[in-house]
């Protein structure tokens, strides 16, 4: 186990130099000249709501597992819920109405903004109460990428909504990619065919790019090179960090074939699958899998029109009704000088209107 340990911090640690000496070279757009792979955001001081942000935004997403109890729904959305947007991606959602099951959560403070649905694939944004006017241009889309989702009722594949608010342009995908360690060029196809197909249909030259993505979902990238028990054991023993240099999403993005530009906090939360349901213990079948950070969030900001921030990136550990672990993220946007003052031209105009 010493052994063990001491090669994969030694791994871990290169790892990490060669990606932050990756970053430090600068941003490359091109695949074929260069890329960047992902980059770890630290994440900044707890926000605190108090207005230094233009928009602060909640995401969650989680394989559902075909399970759907009420209580799990309120601790999801949280007590607060101070939070400007709330943006949710299912993976494995029941046949039951999640969409009337969140608005009656969130009916106090937030009202449905939009809603991307296919069958077991959903995606859903929330405003508070009365925010349609900074609402606009709200699309949906779909990409469905196979498999036996007609048969079982879980598709595999990718929902999307484009949504202009506060005059930012944002477009968030949820999405559930094939499993097993083994299909690794497969998540990679499905990834890259997934973005380029989204709202390629129509698209308008004169259309404002979008200035933030993000992708949540159950992308179902393992941990490679690494068996179940030796696995278990550093997350036992909380050195799951040092697991980072085994995970198929990183190796991957940093090859330049997935993710080229995007930004995720660091992976300091328990792997995120195989639980057995009903409890906070790795998968107990004959199976033995490997516990793998398959749901993720990231994000990608582009343009110069607006930073951002991250000041949270975790599992909800208190969640067992599937198995897998839900995860949050709280990123916060500032626009910077030249386009707060353009936004809030637009929104005062939109204000005007709506009156």
């Amino acid at each position: 186990m010493e052994g063990l340990c001491v090669k994969l911090f030694e791994a871990s640690r290169k790892y990490k130099m060669k990606r932050r000496k990756a970053a430090a070279m600068g941003m490359v757009d091109s695949f074929e000249a260069s890329h960047e792979g992902i980059k770890t955001v630290d994440l900044q001081k707890r926000c605190e709501f108090s207005g230094s942000s233009d928009l602060c935004i909640y995401f969650v997403t989680w394989n559902m597992n075909g399970q759907v109890p009420c209580e799990d729904i309120a601790k999801l959305v949280g007590e607060e819920r101070r939070y400007d947007l709330l943006v949710m991606g299912l993976q494995e959602a029941p046949r039951n109405n999640i969409c009337k099951l969140l608005k009656n959560t969130l009916a106090g403070t937030h009202m449905l903004l939009g809603k991307s649905v296919m069958q077991s694939v959903q995606l859903y944004v929330f405003g508070p109460k009365n925010s349609e006017q900074f609402t606009r241009e709200v699309k949906v889309d779909k990409h469905e990428v196979g498999g036996l989702g007609w048969l079982i009722r879980r598709k595999k594949g990718a929902v999307a909504i484009k949504i202009s608010y506060k005059g930012i342009q944002m477009v968030f995908i949820s999405c559930h990619l094939s499993a097993h360690a083994r299909n690794v060029e497969e998540r990679n196809f499905q990834f890259k065919h997934i973005t380029y197909s989204l709202f390629s249909k129509n698209k308008n030259s004169y259309a404002k790019p979008e200035q933030l993505t993000v992708w949540l979902g159950d992308l179902n990238y393992r941990l490679q090179g690494i068996n179940s028990y030796p696995a278990r054991d550093l997350i036992h023993g909380n050195l799951h960090e040092m697991l980072t240099s085994k995970d198929q999403l990183l190796q991957e993005a940093e090859r330049g074939e997935i993710f080229n530009g995007y930004c995720e906090g660091a992976l300091a939360f328990k792997p995120t699958y195989k639980y057995d349901i009903g409890s906070s213990s790795y998968d107990t079948s004959h199976k033995v899998r490997v516990p793998s950070w398959t749901d993720r969030i990231l994000f990608k900001i582009d343009g110069n029109k607006i930073n951002a921030s991250l000041h949270s990136y975790e599992a909800i550990e208190s969640i067992r009704s599937s198995d897998h672990k839900p995860v949050k993220a709280h990123l916060c946007l500032k626009l910077n000088k030249s386009s707060s003052s353009e936004n809030n031209g637009a929104i005062n105009l939109i204000s005007e209107l709506s009156q």
